[in-house]
């Protein structure tokens, strides 16, 4: 019964976002997403295969729409192969900074993930010594191991395409609340996640399949001591009908069925968020 509460009240904060603001939101972010340090960062050589995934991921608009500036202190949570990396480092900066932050193992409750989030500062940092990235100093920390020196200096948290691991794995507690410690009082966390339609049963949408309710997103991180303050649809695909048996990874990149006619699809139908810290 607590959950639905959660979820309940979640679906009502959401729908009191005045359209007005929404508006302003997203004009900010179509302006902001057109500026030269931006436009330089997605120009780097060092993304040449990853361009290919912008009219999908549609990195300008999203950040500008998470109100990321050069100079700001910004934790990519569970970067993964650094395909956000590689846009954030040159675009804040040097008078920014990057931080990569992974999941503590211990708050998995599975074996299975317990050893996947141990393998990934490792391989985080491996990565960063093949990135050659000029702009922000880079640091690479799990969730347990931060230095207490850098909690409240995050001016964002950024979470892409992840909600779903922290959700199975059992570890959305213990990292959200990481999360938040580590942002500034004024912090703001953003969120890109695979969107299941709202009418999507809950047994498929517990993480396994990649999609999650938007309702249940917004609920989950309230919960957790944020608040909505915005929502885009800039990383929306009205083409994807989110309910494929193999989950996203039907979808491109991964195409994981083999299925050519899924890539005309594009990649997943997404929702885009923006909370701030509660105080």
């Amino acid at each position: 019964m607590r959950l639905f509460s959660i979820l309940a009240a979640g679906c009502a904060l959401a729908a009191a976002i005045p359209a007005a603001a929404q508006q302003h939101a997203d004009r900010h972010a179509n302006t902001a997403a057109n500026t030269p340090a931006m436009q330089q960062a997605l120009a780097a050589d060092n993304r040449a295969e990853d361009r290919a995934r912008d009219a999908w991921r549609h990195p300008a608009e999203t950040l500008a729409f998470f109100q990321v500036e050069p100079g700001m202190t910004v934790a990519d949570y569970m970067p993964a192969g650094g395909w956000y990396t590689r846009v954030l480092v040159p675009y804040l900066g040097a008078q920014g900074r990057y931080i990569g932050l992974t999941p503590d193992p211990a708050a998995a409750d599975s074996e299975r993930f317990g050893e996947y989030f141990g393998k990934l500062s490792g391989q985080l940092e491996d990565a960063r010594g093949g990135w050659n990235l000029n702009g922000a100093p880079v640091s690479v920390h799990a969730s347990q191991d931060l230095p207490e020196a850098l909690k409240g200096s995050a001016d964002r948290v950024l979470i892409f395409r992840e909600m779903h691991n922290l959700l199975r794995s059992g570890a959305m507690y213990t990292e959200l609340t990481r999360m938040r410690d580590l942002l500034k009082d004024d912090g703001m966390l953003g969120i890109v996640q695979h969107r299941a339609k709202a009418d999507a049963p809950a047994s498929y949408t517990t993480g396994a399949n990649g999609y999650l309710r938007e309702d249940d997103v917004v609920a989950l991180v309230e919960a957790h001591g944020f608040e909505l303050v915005g929502k885009s649809e800039i990383n929306a695909n009205p083409k994807d009908s989110a309910d494929h048996e193999g989950g996203v990874w039907q979808l491109p990149p991964s195409l994981s069925g083999k299925n050519e006619a899924l890539r005309a699809v594009g990649e997943s139908d997404r929702m885009t968020l923006l909370f701030r810290k509660r105080a």
